[in-house]
């Protein structure tokens, strides 16, 4: 196809794709401090991984979703806020026209780890209110799922991300350390260490546990220093390889075939037997 993304197509080559099928990967993204890197971030890296999952299973990208819960980041004055309530029904919307549109098959990527509690949410009631079960992506467990060390090439491949959108001048060099920045690991942590938030945040998934802020913008992430274009060349090079090795890892195509599956199954198997009393009732 000339394009993945949805909004660089025009009207009649989605109808034409929808002729043939009805995949649509959707990158919630972010915009947050985020270390010396744009604030876009953890928004870019969603956004690649969707496209390189769209190429492997003859899907599409709804992209530009970068205004959702940022989390204990909005100490930095860049970092926008949303409510996750608010993020759960402006998606809601989303999914619903997409599904209204002819995309029956819906993946909804994400790449920062708060995302889960606006993202799932959403999922579910969807489902209950729809009964088309649509699937949601966290890139941490789904690196997790496909035996891939995701934290060892993190660096690398955020700035891989950038170019594969073909944006990676968009990532600064020679970023002086500040308050927003730090390239020291360990004030990193020291930093972290005195917010008591930390400790009781291990009894849920990521920021579910307990409500709190970053002590300092620049606890939120420690990035690699850049210096040189070529620097930041070798990260990204790094990143694209590993970004790719992630989504074959994955086996997209079936993935999104055993999304097929699960829809036929609820329609003609969970429905006929137990949709008068599920919720909503019969669709």
């Amino acid at each position: 196809m000339r394009t993945r993304f949805l909004s660089k197509l025009t009207n009649g080559e989605v109808e034409d794709y929808l002729d043939r099928n009805d995949i649509i990967f959707v990158p919630v993204g972010v915009t947050e401090t985020h270390g010396a890197l744009p604030l876009d971030a953890e928004t870019v890296l969603a956004e690649a991984i969707a496209l390189k999952m769209a190429e492997e299973s003859d899907g599409l990208v709804l992209h530009n979703l970068p205004y959702f819960f940022p989390g204990g980041t909005i100490v930095g004055r860049g970092t926008v806020q949303m409510s996750i309530k608010d993020g759960m029904a402006y998606l809601d919307k989303i999914a619903k026209s997409l599904l209204n549109q002819g995309f029956r098959r819906q993946i909804y990527i994400t790449s920062h780890g708060p995302a889960h509690m606006t993202v799932s949410g959403m999922v579910r009631d969807f489902f209950d209110e729809t009964k088309v079960p649509i699937l949601y992506m966290d890139v941490l467990k789904a690196a997790e799922a496909a035996n891939f060390n995701l934290m060892d090439t993190f660096h690398d491949i955020s700035i891989g991300a950038y170019k594969v959108l073909g944006r990676l001048e968009d990532v600064p060099l020679n970023v002086p350390e500040s308050h927003s920045v730090t390239y020291d690991v360990q004030h990193m942590l020291a930093g972290m260490g005195k917010n008591p938030g930390n400790v009781l945040g291990k009894y849920a998934y990521q920021s579910g546990a307990v409500g709190s802020y970053f002590n300092e913008p620049s606890d939120h992430m420690a990035t690699p220093p850049l210096k040189t274009p070529e620097d930041r060349e070798v990260f990204a090079d790094r990143g694209v390889q590993a970004i790719n090795e992630l989504v074959k890892a994955l086996e997209m195509a079936a993935i999104v075939e055993t999304l097929r599956q699960l829809d036929d199954y609820t329609k003609d198997t969970i429905l006929p037997k137990y949709g008068a009393h599920l919720p909503g009732g019969i669709v």
